[in-house]
């Protein structure tokens, strides 16, 4: 008897410190009870089989087979599989895996659980879906849609980006390898943020845009003087996005029907740019005419063809645009680039030097707010040039900027280049605000001297027996 309580103590004391161990490791405590409980349920409910095969009864591919392995493959569940597969991806430092044979994982949808097995067979592969019979009515057809979409999703990010240029009747296709990003862009973050959230909303609403019976397709003009740039925010769209870009350049169209053929020549979800369209209906340098053009940007011929494309358009300045093109629905989203503002400096000053904060960043905001300007694309050169000494490269920026002031000044504001982008800033610029103002809310443009007073001053500088010097040096002394 005595023998039999020690024994009994002894199993007393394991069980006890196997509870303790158990407790305080309650993630193992329950994923062993949730594993209990699938096996539980497996062997309680009745199950249906649906065989997913690598090749179809004429022996060719089955499309949907590799669709379901792209998805299978990018579950998370794959890493819990007992035998999990390898391989590195097309970049160096990529790793992919992929489910081994005859392994089987978890996949959840609808708050119902499914399972997928990679089954090798004699002389084939086939995928086996498992699920319940009780919820095959409820969620099979919008299942087997949500890995037609997350497959398309996940093959359109991984392809290899191609940039279109028309020719004579076609398109050429070279590598897209423009690095952009919407973080190395600067502009204004909180418009990023929402070109973004648009940008998603758009590649996932196909079925509302059905439904509305529209044509899936967005578009965007990006419009600022040159060197702000736009052609960049291009690129950072198509990297978000992973869509081959198709670059038209209108010169190269002969005319209306040629401009249609290219269009039914683009691909879905991909990026169709149409840069300095301003320039093209200002000047008439192209043979395509107004209703032609209309009806491209509509993307009428191209909309059962083309589900998905984006269009982007730029242009300087909107002034002189016929309103038609530029309506809403032919025109969903207006982006306005502005030269370079204190904001934006510190953002170039962080991507180009690494810099957040510096001891000249004070007089660099004090010249900008004088109503000095200039690109980014400008000001993102000198800091590269410069960009083995941040000091060096923030004083040939404030050097620059105070050339500019002074160009400005001394044309009376609108001459020189500079001179002239700042003009063109103002006349484009949708805001009233983004022209420079002194501190009495007055724009400089607003400033200049009127003839009659120029007039006395110079009778004045007669009387006082000074020889009169040129009005234009006059007015430069009365202006500063």
């Amino acid at each position: 008897m005595f023998v039999f309580y020690v024994f009994l103590v002894f199993f007393l004391i394991i069980l006890l410190i196997f509870l303790v161990r158990i407790f305080l490791h309650r993630t193992a405590l329950i994923f062993v009870l949730r594993k209990w409980g699938e096996w539980i349920s497996d062997r309680i409910h009745v199950h249906q089989h649906l065989k997913v095969p690598e090749f179809n009864e004429n022996c060719q591919q089955n499309q949907f087979y590799q669709k379901v392995s792209v998805y299978v493959n990018s579950l998370a569940s794959v890493e819990d599989s007992d035998f999990t597969n390898l391989f590195s991806g097309k970049k160096s430092n990529d790793i992919v895996l992929c489910l081994d044979d005859d392994q089987t994982i978890t996949d959840t949808f609808l708050g119902a659980r499914v399972s997928w097995m990679n089954k090798i067979g004699r002389n084939h592969r086939s995928f086996v879906l498992k699920i319940k019979k009780k919820d095959k009515r409820r969620i099979l057809k919008p299942y087997l849609q949500h890995i037609h979409t997350v497959s398309d999703d996940i093959v359109q990010r991984r392809k290899d980006l191609k940039l279109h240029i028309n020719t004579d009747c076609t398109w050429r296709s070279l590598p897209f390898e423009h690095p952009a990003n919407f973080e190395s862009i600067a502009l204004d973050p909180d418009l990023k943020t929402k070109v973004k959230s648009d940008l998603e909303s758009f590649i996932k609403s196909k079925q509302y845009y059905q439904k509305l019976g529209r044509a899936w397709k967005r578009s965007y003009l990006l419009y600022g003087p040159s060197g702000t740039g736009k052609s960049s925010f291009v690129a950072a769209m198509a990297n978000f996005l992973s869509y081959d870009v198709y670059n038209v350049n209108l010169s190269q169209v002969s005319d209306d029907s040629h401009l249609n053929m290219l269009l039914l020549q683009t691909t879905s979800k991909s990026l169709i740019v149409v840069e300095d369209l301003d320039r093209y209906v200002a000047e008439k340098s192209t043979t395509i005419t107004l209703s032609g053009l209309m009806n491209f940007m509509d993307g009428l011929l191209g909309s059962s063809f083309c589900d998905g494309r984006i269009m982007v358009f730029t242009m300087n300045s909107k002034e002189g645009i016929d309103s038609a093109l530029l309506r809403p629905g032919r025109i969903d989203f207006h982006i306005y680039f502005p030269l370079c503002d204190f904001n934006s400096f510190k953002s170039l000053a962080g991507s180009y030097l690494g810099v957040k904060e510096h001891k000249l960043f004070p007089q660099v905001e004090e010249i900008f707010q004088t109503g000095a300007t200039m690109s980014p694309a400008e000001i993102g050169e000198l800091m590269l040039v410069n960009r083995s000494s941040p000091s060096r490269a923030l004083k040939s920026v404030i050097t620059a900027l105070q050339s500019n002031r002074r160009s400005s000044v001394g044309s009376g504001g609108g001459g020189g280049k500079f001179g002239h982008r700042l003009s063109e800033s103002a006349a484009s610029s949708p805001v009233p605000p983004s022209t420079a103002e002194d501190a009495s809310g007055v724009a400089w443009k607003d400033t200049v001297v009127p003839k009659e007073f120029r007039k006395l001053y110079g009778l004045f500088r007669l009387k006082s027996g000074k020889k009169p010097e040129s009005l234009d040096h006059d007015q430069e002394i009365i202006e500063r």
